[in-house]
């Protein structure tokens, strides 16, 4: 079965953006495909047989492990069809999918994860981007075609019992009674571990990372630690996810790595806020791509897309690609919709719209570092929603830390050092991102941009966007950023706009607070090239300042 999506024309977005001077040209953001990326669903067989038939009982003590892993065997080579799990309360160790095979939950089916670790053997597999060693996933499936998991029930992954926890992330009554649990406090009695050997492997550095000479039986050791992502489906064709709620996992939610045709529909993705690594669904090199009408609200990131880390997902050389995400709420996360940071193997032709972020970190939010190499491009964004987001709206970072985005109280972060180191295939690339019609109601900052000074985020184009935040616009390090009808409602209005080191920016109808009492804050003596029109500068009391050997020549108001 094939579905072909076809999209209105973008509103808005193309319109050009006016010159401010005679040598510089009109910019006009590419159009969105009036065809947007098919995606194949799988079919299957109406042949049904319950768990039951192979000896499952639903009394949530008896480890079902063995009746459901046999009866998936065997619709599997009858040639295909659905495995039924009944309501009921179903304890189950780790579960292998096959091809033609959809795993299907009645309503008021729990399929309960078992927290006893030893049913879960170490295996050779990805983690954050690498080749590593982890326990068993609870739901696993590799080199499939035609699978899925469908119905009403729930996955419950047991996650509490795997993850660490920390101190800071929890009341002082969770706390004492997460300690007489049992586990380890680590030396500084800032975190919770569930045993000794999880607190072990906290203190390896790249634990789990697969190295030259290194067998499984080398990490068993810390295998408490090396935690598995819920569901994880490799190198698959055909794959649905309909209806089901995943929730509690003990690392991420749902990975599905080198897939294609893979449709994520009417899902649920839940997650303790605090839950370490608990992100909703991270799609990791997969080609054509349908994540709609589905809700997050986890522990880490909520949306994101993937492509492998550093040299190892520059060898791979799979980008994600041909995505499209839209009718998706995003509750609590990391980022509402996220690119990154381990895109080594690039990301393009996505296409993200009619999505709403509620309480998110970050609403959108792309990220990088020096060392990923990899190109994101071609990303088309348009009517996203926005309320209550504790950092920013947008960010675009290239000096990603891997540290939590929003500071905690009392919390002091450094600005990176800026250095100019010569562009190799190791340097990330952010270019060609159109974004329109975009409304947030609250947040710290609303735009964020900071590019490497060797490799600059270019040809970036917001426009139609108002967002109420308290703090501005800041640019750093951009080269081709086009912002059109943005209005920015902020508290702080010193300054407004904060622009560093970057060239050919254009404000075309900027709307800001009246009375404003600094509108350009321009910095660095590579800036240049700063062009603002149809904007009523005379409603700030200061157009501009000029710092760190900025001249009064690198912006140009018309």
């Amino acid at each position: 079965m094939t579905h072909t999506f076809k999209v209105l024309a973008f509103l808005g977005l193309v319109t050009a953006i006016g010159a401010t001077n005679a040598n510089a040209q009109s910019a006009k953001p590419q159009q969105w495909p009036s065809v947007l990326p098919t995606v194949q669903l799988p079919q299957f067989k109406k042949d049904t047989i319950s768990i039951v038939k192979n000896g499952a009982i639903s009394d949530g003590i008896t480890l079902n492990t063995k009746s459901i892993n046999q009866t998936i065997d065997e619709v599997s080579k009858n040639g295909g069809g659905v495995v039924l799990v009944p309501r009921g309360i179903w304890v189950t160790g780790p579960i292998e999918l096959k091809s033609n095979v959809n795993l299907h939950l009645a309503k008021d089916a729990l399929l309960s994860f078992t927290e006893d670790f030893s049913q879960y053997k170490l295996v050779e597999t990805n983690w954050e981007g690498l080749g590593a060693v982890r326990n068993q996933s609870p739901i696993s499936g590799t080199n499939l075609e035609n699978v899925a998991i469908t119905g009403y029930g729930i996955v419950d992954g047991n996650g509490d019992a795997w993850r660490m926890t920390k101190k800071e992330k929890l009341t002082e009554s969770q706390w004492k009674k997460l300690v007489a649990s049992g586990g380890v406090v680590s030396e500084d009695k800032k975190s919770w571990y569930p045993s000794e050997s999880s607190l072990k492997g906290s203190k390896v550095k790249t634990a789990g990372v697969i190295g030259a000479g290194k067998t499984i039986k080398d990490f068993e050791e810390i295998k408490d630690f090396l935690r598995p992502n819920l569901l994880v489906l490799t190198n698959c064709k055909k794959v649905l996810l309909e209806g089901v709620t995943f929730q509690n996992s003990p690392a991420w939610n749902l990975h599905p790595l080198m897939c294609e045709d893979l449709t994520v529909r009417n899902v649920y993705a839940k997650n303790p806020w605090y839950a370490q690594n608990g992100d909703g669904i991270d799609v990791e090199s997969c080609k054509n791509v349908l994540i709609e009408n589905s809700t997050f609200d986890v522990g880490d990131d909520g949306i994101c897309i993937k492509s492998g880390r550093d040299e190892q997902g520059r060898l791979r050389a799979k980008p994600t690609e041909n995505l499209i995400a839209r009718n998706n709420v995003v509750y609590h996360a990391h980022g509402g919709f996220v690119i990154g940071s381990e895109m080594s193997g690039g990301a393009k032709n996505l296409y993200i719209y009619d999505n709403t972020f509620i309480g998110t970190d970050i609403g959108l939010r792309f990220k990088t570092t020096r060392g990923r190499g990899g190109v994101v491009e071609n990303i088309f964004v348009k009517n996203i929603n926005m309320k209550d987001i504790p950092g920013e709206a947008i960010l675009f970072d290239m000096y990603y830390a891997a540290v939590d985005p929003v500071p905690a109280a009392g919390e002091k972060r450094e600005a990176p050092k800026v250095e100019l180191l010569p562009v190799t295939d190791a340097t990330p690339v952010f270019k060609n991102f159109y974004i329109s019609n975009v409304v947030a109601q609250g947040a710290e900052k609303a735009i964020f941009v900071r590019g490497l000074p060797e490799m600059n985020i270019s040809n970036i184009f917001l426009e139609n966007i108002i967002i109420q935040a308290k703090k501005g616009i800041e640019i750093e390090e951009a080269k081709g950023l086009y912002l059109k009808n943005v209005n920015v409602v902020t508290s702080e209005t010193k300054p407004v706009v904060n622009v560093n080191n970057s060239t050919q920016v254009y404000f075309d109808n900027l709307a800001f607070n009246k009375g404003a009492e600094l509108l350009f804050n321009v910095n660095g003596k590579r800036t240049a090239n700063i062009n603002v029109t149809n904007t009523k500068t005379t409603n700030a009391k200061v157009v501009a300042s000029y710092n760190q050997e900025a001249t009064k020549k690198a912006l140009k108001v018309k």
